[in-house]
């Protein structure tokens, strides 16, 4: 099977599994493991941040940031397709009582007045406490649901710069940042300069088996560590994860570029495909969003009955990711397959 569902579906390679072996470990929640403080360590200064904390995942880093940034009954401000709106099981709402206010992007990016509408406007003669008071601003780099959109650089600046203005703390979700920096050349401290809190992900792009980091401040990060375990995140001899993670991190970013360039090696197929809607200039990352002219499960399930697997994401909309494990000739077997099943799907074209 040609598995195209997402970039979190990679197996350890060799020198991962030896690199986990290895490890030299201890309890994480005593704070003695060797392994995992040289991950976080390592992994905050890439980010040009004073800290980071290891958790399970990147739901839970993104979660932790919210609950550490916020008070019960704030207002979160994010593009309405986000991550932490599409994906995380409501974790705001539930974990953080706070309220999201959901902006739309293009593409999952969104703009400088979008936040100032957003922010709304306070006058002497109407009551500061009818509405929720907004805290924190969340940016997600690239963006999922986006197709792996990346934030031009001076719209992401502009954006902080509003919300800072306004008294807000910001967080991003760079689940995916290395895509974004190799793609652009931006190194990932630039990309998270302004945000007081940053969310990475070992276990998609990057390719380990488990994990993500939350960085920031010294300060954010002690804070971070107790709604880490408050939330179920103590884990014990954690290094043989985190090795993995930092084998990914030391060895796997320099490969980034090879799945962008499948990704685009498939787009230039499907732009070709009569009944697959797809806007080429949008595919910028590892991430294909195209819709479909059927019904997107039948489309998904023919494709699965050939090898080619991926994930359906509306009525007619699909989503297949490249990874490092998958090969030129699966992108290019992929392609093949598509063209072969939608004539049977779509008759008409």
């Amino acid at each position: 099977m040609i598995d195209l569902r997402s970039d979190t579906v990679t197996r350890p390679s060799p020198a991962m599994r030896e690199a986990m072996a290895q490890a030299v470990v201890g309890d994480d929640v005593y704070g003695d493991d060797p392994t995992v403080k040289r991950l976080e360590a390592r992994t905050a200064e890439l980010l040009g941040k004073a800290d980071a904390v290891y958790m399970p995942t990147g739901s839970m880093t993104n979660q932790v940031a919210i609950r550490a940034h916020t008070e019960p009954g704030d207002l979160v401000l994010m593009d309405a397709a986000s991550h932490v709106v599409r994906s995380e099981g409501g974790g705001p709402a539930a974990l953080s009582g706070v309220t999201a206010q959901r902006m739309a992007g293009d593409r999952g990016i969104f703009t400088a007045d979008q936040v100032r509408d957003a922010l709304g406007t306070s006058h002497p003669g109407s009551p500061s406490t009818l509405a929720p008071p907004p805290t924190l601003l969340s940016v997600e780099n690239t963006h999922n649901g986006g197709g792996g959109s990346i934030w031009p650089l001076e719209q992401m600046d502009a954006v902080v710069a509003v919300a800072r203005a306004a008294g807000l703390r910001c967080h991003l979700d760079g689940a995916r940042i290395w895509n974004a920096s190799a793609a652009t050349g931006i190194p990932p401290a630039r990309y998270a300069r302004d945000f007081d809190s940053v969310s990475v992900c070992f276990s998609k792009a990057l390719g380990a088996p488990v994990g993500s980091a939350l960085a920031g401040s010294g300060e954010f990060v002690r804070r971070a560590r107790r709604f880490k375990q408050l939330f179920g995140g103590g884990f014990r001899q954690a290094g043989i994860i985190a090795a993995g993670a930092l084998y990914a991190l030391e060895h796997h970013r320099a490969c980034l570029a090879e799945d962008h360039a499948k990704a685009a090696l498939l787009a230039d197929a499907l732009v070709e495909v009569p009944g697959v809607d797809l806007v080429r200039e949008h595919v910028e990352t590892n991430i294909l969003r195209f819709a479909v002219r059927c019904p997107a499960g039948d489309f998904v399930d023919a494709c699965i009955a050939q090898g080619v697997a991926m994930l359906v994401s509306g009525r007619h909309d699909v989503r297949a990711v490249m990874h490092r494990d998958v090969s030129v000739y699966d992108a290019e077997r992929a392609a093949q397959v598509i063209r072969e099943v939608m004539p049977k799907l779509n008759p008409s074209g």
